[in-house]
This record gives structure tokens, C-alpha cells and sequence, in this order.
């Protein structure tokens, strides 16, 4: 199946069920492998869901959560710029 044209693609590639950070550079040859089948400049980074996609949460602190979402913003900086 086709994504049309003029649609993003978010990649969720960071949990947020578990604390321990991602390696960026995997998560940069994941991006790179999206690329095969969406435009770099068509594709998104993210958390895989919400902090609390469940009705107890999950077990990250709110600073484990800051911590992902600036690796997000790392990651994304590193692949897409400014």
C-alpha cells in the first residue's frame, strides 16, 4: 500500500515503556532504512505513543521522560537539520 504523496510518516522508534535511553545511531539506521520506501524529508521522529498510554503509566520518572524526548530532539537536529 502506497502513503499518498503529500503525507508525513511519524517513525515512533522511541519507547516510552521502558527508562533506558535508545542508541541514536540505531535509531538513525532506522531512519535511513525508512528512507527505501518514504523521502527522508517525508519522514518524522517520536515517542512510539503517549507517557501514559495506559491507565497506570508506565514506569518512566518525569525526568526519564525529558530525557527521551531530548534524545528526539538530538536525533532529529542530527538527520534533519535545523
Amino acid at each position: 500500500r502506497e502513503v499518498s504523496p503529500n503525507k508525513k510518516v511519524v517513525l515512533g522508534l522511541i519507547t516510552s515503556k521502558r527508562p533506558e535511553l535508545e542508541d541514536k545511531e540505531v535509531i538513525k539506521e532506522r531512519i535511513k532504512e525508512a528512507t527505501k520506501y518514504i523521502p527522508l524529508e517525508r519522514l518524522c521522529l517520536s515517542p512510539q505513543c503517549g507517557f501514559a498510554s495506559c491507565e497506570i503509566g508506565n514506569q518512566l520518572t518525569e525526568e526519564e521522560q525529558w530525557a527521551k524526548l531530548a534524545l528526539v530532539k538530538e536525533i532529529a537536529h542530527e538527520v534533519w537539520g535545523d
